[in-house]
């Protein structure tokens, strides 16, 4: 077998969020202690030409891959040239199929900044058999859906251990700072999962339940708080609305917990919301955010509301938030834990840009390159086997010491 010449590749590499990877890792390996042997793919020659141009000096050198994503021929050429890819690729349901049938065939290990909890599913169950008999690791969800909300836990849950020798068995998210705007690629993102529930009464069922992308057999069966209104929460003394991403970080961590050997408990909770505020005006708001977003779920499903939204209120594929937009941005999610006999405890996680493009951008950088640095040594894997793994189960503190270091994050015991 050939010796693959790169260590890691960047498909989509030309995307909103590719560009903003690429000149994060040309940023974090140009001349750094750490050595990475990297390259850029995607359809277009020309636009990736472009985008190693735009890096100066630390694109010089960059090899450039042209494979497109339907065309398995050409992501079998470029698996065959590297041990890793990250994949921006999105929608994923819609283009992002060939690639991980390619990586499990082919046994590359494989990341991706997917919140799309349907087609995750339908990853599992068609390709993780062949991962696991390939030896390919893949690992969805590496951006702000789910390392903080996955990584908190894990986090969490180190600290319960160290202090109570015991994991927290029932845990919150609460969001209470969240700066940044959306990006097209998002937007048809959140707008195929609605539209294929909408379509799927079989898929809504399934995409309602808290285990849907646990493994078989997983036995949990504690029931699970979900917050879809207006509420008050006495753990943070606020009033909360319900959070966008729940529906794919709740179904990550469970899914955390399931592959890691039930380490949170067998009846283990977790749920996540936004905190509003105190007082009437927390409640005004909470009630606000409710109302706005039922209005845009409802106007995605209804064709000629959507199409208005798509031409005059949302931003089109290619486009999003500026570079000033995302060094302004931030976020600051907070945990609350509670042991069956009463023992609490509270985390942080905070993150210093915009949580879905700036910040997503550098955590899934430090992934792929946790992946093909930390997880393979002198071209033989370590720690986990083949498989669809989570944040939290394919990677560990030397994970975390990686977004404290690089990618602007810090978690930290309340």
């Amino acid at each position: 077998m050939t010796t693959p010449q790169h260590d890691l590749v960047v498909f989509g590499a030309t995307s909103f969020v590719g560009q903003i990877l690429t000149r994060y890792l040309a940023e974090q390996f140009s001349g750094q202690a750490e050595t990475l042997r990297w390259a850029i793919a995607g359809r277009s020659e020309a636009k990736l030409n472009e985008l190693k141009r735009s890096l100066g000096a630390a694109g010089a050198a960059l090899p450039v891959i042209v494979a497109d994503a339907a065309n398995e021929a050409q992501l079998r050429a470029l698996c065959a040239q590297t041990r890793v890819v990250v994949s921006t690729v999105g929608p994923y349901a819609l283009y992002g199929e060939p690639l991980v049938k390619v990586c499990a065939e082919s046994g590359t290990d494989y990341c991706d900044l997917t919140g799309e909890t349907q087609w995750i599913k339908r990853m599992i169950e068609k390709y993780e058999a062949t991962a696991q008999q390939s030896g390919a690791r893949i690992v969805h969800c590496c951006g702000f859906d789910s390392v903080p909300s996955d990584m908190g836990v894990y986090f969490l849950q180190q600290q319960a251990m160290q202090q109570w020798g015991t994991p927290a068995t029932h845990v919150k998210m609460r969001v209470k700072t969240l700066k940044g705007g959306a990006s097209g690629g998002t937007v048809a993102s959140l707008i195929n999962v609605v539209q294929e529930a909408a379509a799927n009464p079989a898929l809504r069922k399934a995409l309602a339940n808290p285990y849907a992308l646990c493994p078989n057999g997983h036995g949990f069966t504690a029931r699970q708080h979900s917050t879809r209104g207006a509420a008050f929460d006495t753990d943070f003394d606020a009033w909360i609305a319900p959070f966008v991403m729940a529906a794919i970080n709740e179904r990550v961590v469970h899914r955390s917990n399931a592959l890691s050997g039930n380490a949170y408990g067998n009846q283990f909770t977790y749920d996540e919301a936004v905190i509003t505020g105190s007082g009437l005006q927390g409640r005004l708001r909470a009630v606000t955010m409710v109302a706005g977003l039922g209005a845009f779920m409802v106007g995605i499903v209804i064709k000629p509301t959507r199409l208005l939204m798509e031409r005059f209120l949302l931003p089109k594929p290619g486009e999003g938030p500026s570079p000033a937009a995302q060094l302004a941005g931030r976020y600051d999610i907070r945990f609350f834990a509670r042991t069956d006999d009463g023992k609490t405890l509270r985390v942080k996680v905070t993150g210093d840009r915009d949580p879905g493009y700036g910040s997503t951008g550098k955590m899934l950088g430090q992934a792929a390159a946790s992946l093909a640095l930390d997880h393979i040594k002198d071209g033989i894997k370590t720690g986990r086997p083949g498989g669809f793994w989570t944040p939290a189960t394919m990677f560990d503190d030397r994970f975390i010491a990686r977004l404290t270091r690089h990618a602007g994050l810090r978690f930290e015991r309340l």
